[in-house]
């Protein structure tokens, strides 16, 4: 091998070896849950903007995954501008959470409290929202909390809905116990 090719060689291993770091880099980390996507339920325009997107508010719904005839609902802002639209604007983390009891409630498998059920990218690197379940054994209420987190410093804005667990229509009279689903 000629000494311009061996350069040439390394030039292009280089780049391959950047491109694969930047495309390791930017692939999600597998979500700690098996929630899927959650619905876009609908946006609102907060902040016009001329010539790129507008900042909005978005409302999105999501079920748990792991406890059957519970569903969240949160609003988070999102960018808009030029750096929104290329996904590459900082989220706040302001996000609100409202979860309901939308049937009879079965827990599918037992989990630990503080548990993640839903996950997702607030940030091209650093930050992710997160909302997480406990269950308020004495009470029999689930609890969910959303918050946000960066690598270097977390976010003390945080939302916090329970859900009681309560008998779903005639056929529900048996009540299940989250604390003997939850440790």
């Amino acid at each position: 091998m000629t000494p311009q090719a061996f350069s040439q060689y390394d030039v292009r291993w280089g780049l391959w070896a950047v491109l694969a770091l930047i495309c390791a880099s930017l692939w999600p980390a597998a979500p700690a849950v098996a929630a899927d996507e959650p619905d876009l339920i609908f946006r609102r325009s907060t902040v016009f903007k001329w010539l790129s997107p507008n900042d909005k508010l978005a409302t999105y719904g999501v079920d748990d995954p792991e406890v059957e005839g519970v569903s969240c609902h949160f609003t988070v802002p999102e960018k808009g501008g030029y750096k929104g639209w290329l996904g590459l604007a900082e989220e706040v983390s302001d996000i609100s959470l409202a979860c309901r009891q939308i049937g009879p409630i079965r827990f599918k498998a037992k989990s630990d409290q503080g548990e993640d059920m839903f996950r997702q990218r607030r940030s091209l690197f650093f930050k992710k929202m997160q909302i997480v379940r406990g269950c308020d054994a004495k009470r029999n209420v689930l609890v969910y909390m959303v918050y946000s987190d960066r690598l270097i410093e977390g976010s003390p804005k945080n939302s916090t809905s329970s859900v009681p667990i309560m008998p779903w229509g005639a056929t529900d009279a048996a009540v299940q116990k989250c604390g003997e689903f939850i440790q």
